[in-house]
This record gives C-alpha cells, structure tokens and sequence, in this order.
C-alpha cells in the first residue's frame, strides 16, 4: 500500500503544478513542490517574481490558497514562495520569459526577444542553450525558428536528465507560437570530457605540441590505449 501511497501523492502534485501554472499563467514558474505535513498540505512556488504570486496585500496568494482547498479538497494548504537563484539558467522561466514579451510586444521583434535570452543565459554561465520557436512569425505562415549558443548534448543520458528542458507557448493574433527552451548548466558532468594534470601539459610542451591541442592528443591516446586491451583479450 506504500507504493500506492506514493503514486498518488505523485499523482497530486502533478495536478497541482498544472492548476498553478493554468492558474498563474503570466507568472513565470520553475517548479512546485508539493508535501503533506501534520499542519496540512505545504505547496512551493519557486519563481523568480515573487511579487506577482503573492499580489497587493496579498492577494493573489489567498486567492490560490483558497481555490486549492476547493479544487483538491485540502484541508490547510499552505502556500510558500521559494528562491531561484538564477532566473537565466531556469528553462521553465526563460521559456516563460520569451512567451511574455511576444504577448506584450507581438512577433515584430522575436529575434530581438530570443538573442536577448541567449545572451543573458550564457552571461550567467550556461555551457549552452538552445531556443526553438514555431508559428507564424513573423509571416502567415508557419516556420521554425531555432537560435542556439555554445555547447549542448541534444542525446543520451546527459541530454535525457542533465539538461534542463522546458516548452510554454503564447496566443498572438495570427495563432498560437509554441516555444521550447534547453539549457545546459554550468559544470554539467560530462562522460567524454578528460582532464590532464600539468604533467601531460609540461611533456606536450616539451615535444612540441600546441597547449590548445593537448586535450586532442591526449584524448587520441587513451583510444588508442583501449584499442590495444580489447585486442590483447
């Protein structure tokens, strides 16, 4: 029964971040968290404009703490505002960001929108990004934007689950603009990635091997190094 306790505490916190952001559909939302205490059900916001949550007077915040006793039958929802450090590596909230200024300032400037949101996210020390958007901007018909900066894993496990991927999308006067958003964080682990000590670097130097080439060298080695062991055995 434990499992199934677990699903549906899953299940809930599911719906409840789809009311939230349905609800809070200009506020632009990195996640929720939901968890159930012996006070009653404790539901997080993490987003980076913790003014438009909360309202004048508090509000809006009421208002949501009242609609979620109604919708899901809580008890005493407490709703708390939680800290994103860093809004431009956010994809959920760059995402969101973009939607915003195409509803405020229309398709005319989208290019200007999706450079400014690269620009910031690499400023903040993102290894890279990509922002995809569909529609018909600025043109009736539908095409595909993509821009992109840096370095980014598009497969396998580091894209799957390291990568920090969101979608959102906007109504404009000439239909619906979906956007996608990728961002690969500072110091994402990466398998293929080697470090050499200074060691390797003092004997490439010595031999005549450029500093920018070490990485190369080195990493042509150790396939090689493989290569030899699998015909040995």
């Amino acid at each position: 029964m434990i499992e199934r306790k677990i699903v549906d505490d899953r299940i809930t916190e599911f719906a409840v971040e789809k009311y939230l952001r349905e609800s809070l559909r200009d506020v632009p939302i990195e996640r929720t968290t939901y968890d159930k205490t012996p006070l009653g059900e404790r539901i997080t916001i993490y987003t980076s404009a913790p003014g438009l949550v909360i309202g004048r007077e508090g509000s809006n915040i009421k208002k949501v703490t009242k609609n979620l006793r109604e919708e899901f039958g809580f008890e005493n929802p407490q709703v708390k505002i939680g800290e994103v450090k860093d809004p431009s590596l956010s994809a959920p909230i760059v995402a969101k960001t973009i939607a915003n200024a195409l509803e405020r300032f229309g398709s005319q400037k989208f290019k200007l929108t999706a450079f400014k949101a690269i620009q910031s996210t690499m400023y903040a020390g993102a290894m890279g990004i990509e922002i995809r958007i569909t529609g018909k901007i600025p043109s009736s018909r539908a095409k595909s934007w993509l821009f992109n900066k840096g370095y980014l894993k598009k497969t396998g496990y580091v894209s799957d689950f390291l990568v920090d991927h969101a979608k959102d999308h906007v109504t404009l006067k000439t239909g619906v603009v979906g956007i996608k958003v990728s961002i690969m964080k500072p110091n994402t682990p990466l398998p293929d990635k080697i470090e050499y000590n200074e060691e390797y670097k003092s004997v490439a130097q010595a031999i005549g091997i450029e500093e920018s080439d070490v990485e190369e060298v080195v990493k042509e080695a150790v396939e090689s190094t493989k290569t030899e062991e699998v015909k040995e055995e």
